[in-house]
């Protein structure tokens, strides 16, 4: 029996607290760690917890996601609270409205496990805020009174982790709204806690008369592991279609290889890569941070590597609750009237400008 195998047995509780992540061999113990676990909720499930290298964990890309650091207590000028602006973008209590056609409903923020870098780290944790029946009613009929609201995106906090037969009901309250089409769910449970993927959850989520699509967060390789891809196949076998969200994180996956493997790994489990996130400005993130011109470098690279399926969008969560943008590589040169067209593998090409 492997190690991950003899420690996935033993049944461990999900690691919540300094001392459980210290006990277990996973930090050492530094006072200036308090102020870390302070500003952000602590949890790594026993599933993330096995996947970690114990003789590495400075260097670890499972660790630096999810064990607090002292770099987290650094907070540089530009870093804000509320980095994509959700506050500004609030007109009622757990809805987002950003773009016109759709908007973010947000029942929870209780996460399976909490990402150091996550954009929500100041509203996330256990005993967080979750909405009241009567606050939830009002965020239904926000949308239910505007018939431009396309799509419903459910995030939070993981809205997986919500009870079956609670998430089947608000799926079908939304699915009763004849204007609304699709409805967008992003969950970390596929990987961080594959056993919650029950066949009562598959059930909750299946389509109805609207698109039900799920967004499954994954940074690296190594979290696709044998229990999520039986998860990931459960819900693709149900006819969700799933794609992936991707942070691009310093010291976890900002080399060409490591995002290779993790696209090509995504694509063999039936996820579609969707989006490679550029870090936001979360207070306490600069050491997850890489330029953007590192990132287009990257993307770059990956796009003679990998075929068009495999590839995600590079994107930029403007500050101030402007949305995305793609912020991706170009390949035309700069001379309107001698257009050049750079291929995947680096060489220029003439092409007619007009």
């Amino acid at each position: 029996m492997s190690r991950r195998d003899a420690y996935l047995t033993a049944a461990m509780p999900t690691l919540r607290s300094l001392d459980a992540l210290e006990r277990e061999g996973l930090l050492s113990p530094d006072p200036r760690l308090e102020a870390a676990a302070q500003s952000m909720a602590i949890a790594v499930t026993p599933e993330m917890a096995a996947l970690i290298d114990r003789t590495d964990l400075t260097r670890d890309p499972i660790a630096r996601q999810f064990v607090p650091s002292v770099a987290e207590t650094e907070v540089a000028p530009e870093e804000l609270a509320d980095p994509i602006g959700d506050e500004f973008r609030s007109p009622v209590k757990g809805i987002v409205h950003r773009y016109p056609d759709r908007v973010l409903l947000k029942p929870l923020h209780v996460c399976p496990v909490y990402c150091r870098f996550c954009f929500r780290r100041e509203k996330v944790g256990p005993g967080g805020e979750a909405l009241s029946a009567d606050e939830l009613d009002a965020a239904l009929a926000y949308i239910r009174a505007r018939p431009e609201i396309w799509e419903v995106i459910l995030t939070g906090g993981d809205p997986l982790m919500l009870a079956p037969r609670r998430l089947g009901r608000l799926l079908a309250a939304l699915d009763a709204i004849p204007h609304v089409a699709v409805i967008r769910i992003h969950s970390r449970v596929p990987v961080a806690d594959p056993g919650r993927i029950t066949e009562e959850l598959v059930a909750a989520l299946r389509p109805r008369r609207t698109g039900v699509w799920l967004g499954v967060h994954c940074n690296h390789a190594r979290e696709l592991t044998t229990e999520a891809r039986t998860a990931l196949a459960r819900l693709a076998n149900a006819g969700l279609p799933l794609m992936a969200q991707t942070v691009l994180l310093k010291g976890v996956n900002d080399d060409v290889e490591t995002l290779e493997q993790l696209m090509r790994a995504l694509i063999a489990a039936r996820v579609k890569p969707y989006y490679l996130h550029h870090p936001d400005l979360v207070r306490g993130t600069g050491h997850f941070r890489v330029s953007i011109a590192e990132g287009q470098a990257l993307m770059k690279a990956l796009r003679g590597r990998l075929s068009g399926l495999a590839q995600p969008t590079y994107v930029l969560d403007v500050p101030g609750g402007h949305g995305k943008v793609p912020v991706g590589p170009s390949y035309l040169g700069d001379d309107p009237d001698a257009l050049t067209v750079q291929d995947a593998f680096g060489g220029s090409h003439s092409y007619p400008p007009r």
